[in-house]
């Protein structure tokens, strides 16, 4: 059924076209995220122009811009939408940041940093969907993003320092070896609690006195695993 804006029509329709994923990308916009909050003009900018119905599998993509989660195989999903645009505002990024995400999932977070900032590093442990989403960044022109299978737990240390990371996976605390790879003054955002439980996304920054956090937003992500 065609369920563009999270609301059913009635009888199935035949696929959308890409003029009413468009502007289901624009109501996505207005309606889940700017009326949620969310102010940033980059951000919006970048959540309005990145096609999230390329990054789901073909038989939902007429659900693509609903408000929430969706399956995208092995276990995993692609984020609400207010999360990734909440997320991404929060990480503060700039035109040069170096950025390092863990847990690719569909590919969808790395394209929306992709044009925001200067290089995307992206690690995901699920090797099937590492090369699913290295493929669709690619055939989609998202240059600056380079994805590989692997433990996000241990980052991407020969890539490091990094001005900013993001994580969409849970683990039980924050792994040290992120912290480590940031840059002093970068900013980390991720979600931090037990798996069958609600979490709370983390605001970190790294100063000279040490690392300050702030608890921004409960949340529920699936758990962050080792490789």
């Amino acid at each position: 059924m065609l369920t563009l804006g999270g609301c059913d029509p009635g009888p199935a329709q035949s696929a959308p076209s890409d003029a009413e994923l468009a502007a289901a990308r624009v109501a996505m916009v207005r309606e889940q995220i700017v009326a949620r909050g969310v102010t940033d003009t980059r951000v919006l900018a970048a959540m309005t122009r990145v096609p999230r119905h390329e990054f789901i599998p073909a038989g939902q993509r007429s659900s693509a811009y609903v408000d929430g989660p969706l399956p995208i195989g092995h276990g995993q999903t692609i984020s609400q939408p207010f999360v990734v645009a909440f997320m991404t505002a929060c990480l503060d990024p700039k035109p040069g940041d170096r950025v390092l995400e863990i847990g690719t999932g569909s590919g969808y977070q790395a394209a929306v940093l992709s044009g925001l900032v200067a290089e995307v590093y992206s690690i995901e442990v699920v090797e099937p969907l590492a090369r699913r989403a290295k493929a669709d960044l690619k055939r989609l022109g998202y240059q600056n993003v380079t994805v590989r299978a692997g433990d996000g737990y241990l980052g991407w240390p020969e890539a490091a320092p990094f001005d900013a990371i993001i994580v969409t996976c849970a683990p039980d605390q924050v792994p040290q070896a992120l912290v480590q790879q940031l840059k002093p003054g970068g900013r980390m955002i991720v979600p931090v609690g037990p798996q069958h439980g609600v979490q709370d996304l983390i605001l970190l920054r790294k100063t000279p006195k040490g690392l300050e956090t702030q608890a921004v937003m409960p949340v529920r992500f699936v758990p962050m695993v080792g490789g």
